[in-house]
């Protein structure tokens, strides 16, 4: 265990907060620091890096091991102008790259339902957004990175070692720590959204106003009604928008129209009682949530905090769903096999399973990455309160229908998949173990996650 002064016993969770485990939690203040940790992990102990803890399952815990927390890695570049690359730290959060970089006109080129996340989770993640379908996830934007590994530090590129870049870019950090990355922004002339926002009975007319028209716009999101069958299956709200130009705004904002995002300003004072978040209230929030959506409405005007992270406007919303946390089931199927997503609507319906919040995609061509999660078709997101007796369940029902349809659950938000079903939805899993092998022979770089679902190496020095 490497003696360093910053080192201390914690208890960690994701996100959901199901699965806690104790490790060792680090800081490491500079790469030689970093280095000496990983050198000093020879000894068999298992490191995993950590971000800000917004996976929602147990990838960035390693109970028994070492977590190294990359807060110290936080600095932002500049931008430049001529090729809109910037560099910056893997512990620098995309909430403080947009505060640096909007009023500049720069925005992300891919963010997630929270702008919580470090650079260095965003490319073990290979997160994605609401404009997969038009620009990819966030690893395609990625022109290089520095990955520090138990063999070495690695400059990586797409031309430089394509093999182990890509393996990186949804290797839930077990090829490597990255330490710093160069992104691809983009161009913004403002810091808010153009909206166009409709609502559907049913989720076959969802699906097909989707497939019809989703490709013109940048940005795309559907809610889904997941607990009521009343005039139709997976009632839905669809949220389609593009950047606004300075000509779009109302004239109040234009001399204005670069605003960075702010923190959250209301906090979750408490963890709510268990229950709080169930079929019934879950149902009343629904009905509320879809009463009050337009039938249609163009041009709408939203805030980049509106439209992209409504939920980071709460700060601790996660604690609303009690102590026994909750669960978020992503997976994806491909175009031709959108019924497993009705089916999938249709098994929470019929069950009575609440999901507080379900949100359809589509999702664009997938990164060459072994581990990376989108496949050219639909993802459905649900987040799941643990309690209700039915849901293992039905969790095992899905899992089967999504295996069946040649689909996968997205690891950054899994925690309890059954390791037999890892190679059926990750069938280049061997690929990306060989890579890993190729840096990390004594498999030193291992989390929660990749030993419950088998994701190490033989040769590992370390015993759980």
């Amino acid at each position: 265990m490497p003696e360093m002064s910053t080192a201390e016993d914690r208890l960690l969770t994701g996100w959901g907060r199901t699965s806690p485990s104790r490790a060792a939690l680090t800081r490491p203040r500079d790469v030689d620091e970093l280095a000496s940790v990983l050198s000093s992990s020879r000894r068999g102990t298992p490191v995993i890096a950590r971000g800000l803890g917004r996976s929602y399952g147990d990838a960035s815990q390693c109970g028994g091991g070492i977590v190294v927390d990359l807060s110290a890695f936080n600095e932002i570049g500049p931008v430049d102008r001529d090729s809109g690359l910037i560099e910056v730290g893997a512990g620098a959060s995309l909430q403080s790259i947009m505060a640096a970089t909007v009023p500049e006109g720069w925005f992300v080129p891919v963010t997630p339902g929270t702008r919580q996340v470090t650079v260095g989770g965003a490319i073990a993640s290979d997160i994605h957004g609401k404009n997969h379908h038009r620009d990819g996830s966030f690893c395609s934007h990625v022109a290089k990175m520095t990955l520090v590994t138990p063999t070495g530090t690695h400059e990586l590129s797409e031309e430089l070692d394509p093999e182990l870049f890509w393996a990186t870019a949804g290797g839930m950090g077990l090829t490597g720590i990255t330490t710093t990355a160069t992104v691809e922004m983009i161009p913004i002339e403002t810091s808010y959204i153009s909206v166009d926002e409709e609502r559907f009975e049913d989720v076959d007319s969802l699906m097909a106003e989707m497939r019809r028209s989703d490709s013109n716009y940048h940005y795309s999101v559907a809610w889904v009604d997941c607990m009521t069958r009343r005039g139709g299956l997976g009632r839905s709200i669809l949220t389609r928008g593009e950047h606004a130009r300075r000509r779009d705004l109302p004239t109040a904002k234009r001399s204005e129209p670069l605003v960075a995002p702010v923190q959250a300003r209301l906090r979750v004072p408490f963890r709510a009682p268990n229950g709080l978040l169930n079929a019934a209230t879950i149902s009343a929030f629904n009905e509320l949530w879809f009463k009050k959506a337009p039938r249609k409405k163009s041009g709408a005007i939203h805030s980049l905090s509106s439209f992209f992270h409504p939920l980071d406007g709460i700060a601790d919303w996660n604690l609303l769903y009690g102590s026994r946390g909750f669960l978020q089931y992503q997976f994806a199927v491909g175009d031709d096999h959108e019924d497993c997503v009705k089916s999938a609507i249709e098994l929470l319906s019929s069950h009575k399973v609440p999901s507080f919040l379900a949100v359809l995609k589509r999702f664009g061509q997938g990164d060459p990455g072994p581990l990376s999660f989108p496949i050219k078709g639909w993802t459905l997101a649900l987040d799941l309160p643990v309690g209700p007796r039915q849901l293992p369940s039905v969790l095992d029902e899905l899992d089967s229908l999504v295996v069946g349809a040649g689909g996968r659950v997205y690891l950054a938000k899994d925690s309890r998949l059954r390791p037999d079903l890892l190679a059926a939805m990750y069938p280049r899993v061997t690929e990306f173990e060989e890579v890993c092998r190729r840096v990390d022979p004594d498999g030193l770089l291992n989390s929660d996650l990749s030993r419950r679902l088998g994701i190490r190496h033989p040769g590992a020095t370390w015993r759980e």
